[in-house]
């Protein structure tokens, strides 16, 4: 058979396709185990961020189990749901069912004796997701810390949520207003925030859409948790 026949030039290239088709399917399965680790070990690493616990990709797992002292899912009417792990729960999954079929994810961690409850939370920006986790002081109204994180906006504006400064105008602010109303976090223009208000935090400037996109999220994501928030005030 002559090397520069149509013949060998087919089977030459069926053979080449096969070869490198199985490399890169060992090689997926090999490396499969590791992605998930190191999305799992992000994952530990957000969640601390959320309770102003800076990590290393080497050290989040540790301090993962040195702080966060329970994780559990509820339901919509507040009640813990038995036999699921808060940990797997994928939020996009999860908020697009009807809200009385999801299972809503629910870390509680311990810093200086006091308990704080982290959320996670998941919306839309302008090009893509965002989401992140928002932990509670113990009096379950009172942020405790943000952490945020985007897929695709746009670096210099709606990025920006990602960042610490964008971030830390949330601590201390409050979702319930002091008659015990579910207000969330409304966050506006940048530069109208009242700095006084509990309820107020300015907006990345220039990225209006991904900050009401962040608005919306703590709106619709936080106001799921409401029943449980006040079954476990009752309980206190």
């Amino acid at each position: 058979m002559r090397s520069y026949s149509n013949t060998y030039i087919f089977l030459f290239s069926v053979i080449m396709v096969v070869v490198v088709a199985a490399i890169l399917s060992v090689a997926a399965m090999t490396l499969q185990p590791m992605q998930k680790k190191n999305i799992e070990i992000n994952k530990k690493q957000n969640i601390l961020t959320s309770i102003n616990i800076e990590s290393t990709a080497d050290n989040a797992e540790d301090l993962y189990s040195k702080y966060i002292l329970e994780n559990y899912a509820v339901n919509s009417k507040g009640e813990i749901k038995e036999g699921v792990d808060a940990f797997k729960i994928d939020m996009k999954k999860e908020l697009a069912k009807p809200l009385e079929e999801r299972s809503l994810p629910v870390f509680v961690s311990s810093l200086e004796d006091t308990k704080q409850y982290i959320i996670p939370v998941y919306g839309k920006g302008l090009w893509g997701p965002i989401w992140g986790y928002v932990s509670l002081e113990d009096d379950l109204s009172t942020i405790f810390g943000a952490n945020f994180a985007h897929k695709g906006e746009t670096p210099g504006l709606g990025a920006e949520i990602e960042t610490s400064e964008f971030q830390k105008q949330f601590f201390g602010k409050q979702i319930f207003d002091d008659l015990g109303k579910f207000v969330s976090i409304r966050i506006l223009k940048g530069g109208t925030a009242n700095p006084n208000s509990k309820y107020e935090v300015d907006g990345v400037s220039g990225g209006t859409i991904t900050s009401n996109g962040v608005d919306d999220m703590l709106k619709d994501c936080l106001s799921s948790y409401e029943p449980y928030f006040k079954t476990l005030k009752n309980n206190i």
